[in-house]
């Protein structure tokens, strides 16, 4: 029998010692997630390259999987790989076709469409106004701010020019670790699952699992609808008549990767074009419009394309997107729901599920009152008994009825026998019985 260890004498308050040991252990795991993130910074241009390998490898992993049975695995790989560059190519070649077939008619276009807005802000019903001498002078006060800051400003570009090279040496680490995901990602898995315990392997290889088919389901999911959105932007702008839509459609598309508000910034600046170029008539079908393609987006095509691969709470996504921009900019901002949504499907995996909750929960008036609490349990009770019953009294009723047909089938079976010639009906009455 164990020995339960003497009870510490130093008058300090057994609540006060339990904060102390859940306190410790906070600030453990807390500096724990701040090493690993401090980590993830120094290295993350590898840990850039190698996301976009899985965003890549997860959106042609069907294709080369398909590609695969009338080919060889890496062939199938190459081909993918071709296509996709074709496809992309292909799109931006024709965005920049579009654009230097209308950059001749778009100066005099938007000049009259700024004089326009001009005028309106002059003359229109708002209660302020603003003349083209105060314009003049923001352009003039806004020329002596580059003056001053000129220095500044060339620095900053020298400085991003390290930034150039930083973009082509993610794209060329995360083709190179693209070609080996699709290639042979299953061996790589299977030779990582040989460096773990055995005892471990099969839970790790299902909570890995259910990571990736969480994260291919949003990657691909992701893509689909930012196609759909960029192509639904095309067609609206096309009929509007509003300039450079294929461009502005391809920044919709690209907008759609960042959750919440990366599709209705493109679509903002969408509209702002067709009020320059176009007019304010235009301007608001175009924003009438963002708003239906935004209404599809969230309540047809995410809940259709997704499904249960992705279910995160819209406050969840919200703080996840703010959280990952705070911390990484822009790219914190795209890659935070992805990580949100595999890190929750991993601990799903993992973590032991009890029952979930039946009885409704007590009001906090019930709480704060024993007398209704004690209330109310006694009415849960009734409810629960009532419920019995009326399960018990059905349950009766369909076995009645069941000894009812079978004791109807018994006695036109004892009369046909009796009968020594029975009719036909009869025969039939009975198998029907």
């Amino acid at each position: 029998m164990a020995i339960a260890p003497p009870r510490p004498t130093d008058g300090t308050p057994d609540w006060l010692r339990t904060a102390g040991g859940y306190s410790w252990r906070f600030l453990v795991v807390l500096l724990a997630v701040v090493v690993v993130v401090y980590g993830a910074l120094q290295v993350k241009i590898v840990l850039i390259a190698v996301f976009l390998a899985l965003v890549v490898t997860s959106v042609l992993e069907k294709l080369v999987a398909w590609l695969e049975k009338v080919m060889p695995r890496w062939l199938a790989t190459v081909l993918s790989l071709i296509l996709s560059f074709a496809v992309f190519g292909g799109l931006l070649t024709y965005v920049v076709y579009s654009v230097s077939q209308q950059a001749r008619g778009l100066a005099t276009q938007f000049n009259d469409g700024i004089t326009q807005i001009l005028d309106w802000l002059e003359h229109g019903p708002l209660p302020f106004t603003v003349t083209s001498d105060d314009i003049k002078d923001w352009i003039a006060e806004g020329q002596r701010w580059l003056i001053s800051h000129s220095g500044d400003i060339a620095g900053t570009v020298f400085a991003n020019v390290g930034g150039v090279f930083e973009v082509f040496t993610i794209m060329a680490l995360s083709f190179f670790t693209t070609i080996f995901f699709l290639a042979s990602g299953q061996k790589m898995w299977i030779w990582f699952l040989d460096q773990i315990p055995s005892r471990s392997r099969l839970r790790m290889h299902s909570a890995a699992a259910a990571g990736w088919y969480t994260f291919s389901g949003y990657a691909r999911g992701t893509v689909i609808i930012a196609l759909i959105d960029g192509i639904l932007a095309y067609v609206l702008l096309t009929i509007v008549g509003v300039p450079l839509a294929a461009p502005l459609a391809v920044l919709v598309f690209i907008g759609a990767f960042i959750p919440l508000v990366g599709a209705p910034a493109a679509m903002i600046i969408a509209a702002v074009v067709a009020l320059a170029a176009n007019g304010l008539v235009p301007a608001l079908i175009v924003t009438i419009g963002i708003a239906g393609i935004g209404q599809l987006e969230g309540h047809v095509l995410q809940p259709l394309i997704m499904g249960r691969q992705v279910s995160l709470h819209p406050v969840v996504v919200a703080l996840g997107v703010t959280a990952g921009t705070f911390l990484g900019g822009l790219l914190g901002a795209v890659v935070a729901i992805p990580i949100l949504a595999v890190t929750w499907a991993v601990y799903s995996r993992l973590r032991t599920v009890d029952p979930p909750m039946t009885a409704p929960l007590p009001t906090v008036k019930e709480i704060v009152e024993p007398e209704l609490a004690q209330a109310a349990t006694q009415r849960a009770a009734i409810n629960a008994e009532r419920r019995l019953n009326l399960l018990a009294a059905r349950k009766e009723r369909r076995e009645a009825e069941a000894r009812r047909k079978v004791e109807e089938a018994e006695r036109k079976a004892e009369e046909i026998e009796r009968k020594s010639d029975p009719t036909p009906e009869d025969v039939r009455d009975a198998e029907d019985s």
